[in-house]
């Protein structure tokens, strides 16, 4: 499948049927980090449905993040949730990394290539959320990076691993979104 962009490092493509072995493998190596913040799929069943959600309709869009110097392996993966256009323009984003590629700053890149996706013609936005819970130091560290911008708190504001969790909303608009 060609990438829908390339950065130094890593690129960005779209979720297809072919790749639910490796991401249910990646997912199931990356329990430990993930938890108690992200549940992504980890059998064939969960990324079959998880994978149609993303890319059946207008109002969400997955991208799996590709390491170039892993022979496209993939790392991690955006999505952005609740598009909804007209006046509006925007979308919450989902991300994740796998444990083979933590810490490397490969999701960032990423973030950065979904970012010009999302503003670019090709989704048109003109603002993206992430709602982050607040102990979840590395997940506001990326979207930090990335230039967003801490706009509130929401208490109990998404069902997360059996319970209400409280959320940070960061946020980015096209305006705002650093010059590369």
């Amino acid at each position: 499948m060609p990438y829908l962009a390339t950065g130094p490092r890593v690129a960005i493509r779209p979720f297809t049927p072919a790749d639910g072995d490796e991401f249910t493998a990646a997912a199931r190596a990356a329990t430990r980090l993930h938890r108690p913040w992200l549940f992504p799929p980890r059998t064939a069943e969960e990324y079959t449905r998880y994978a149609d959600r993303l890319t059946e309709g207008p109002g969400r869009a997955g991208f799996l993040v590709c390491g170039l110097a892993d022979g496209g392996r993939i790392a991690g993966f955006i999505t952005v949730n609740n598009i909804v256009a007209g006046a509006f323009r925007s979308g919450a984003l989902g991300y994740g990394a796998f444990a083979h590629a933590a810490g490397r700053g490969l999701l960032s890149e990423a973030l950065g290539l979904v970012l010009d996706h999302a503003f670019g013609p090709a989704m048109d936005l003109h603002r993206l959320e992430a709602n982050i819970q607040p102990g979840n130091a590395a997940s506001i560290a990326l979207v930090k990076r990335a230039g967003f911008r801490l706009e509130g708190y929401s208490p109990r504001f998404l069902f997360v691993d059996g319970d209400w969790r409280d959320h940070e909303r960061w946020a980015i608009t096209a305006e705002e979104r650093p010059a590369r």
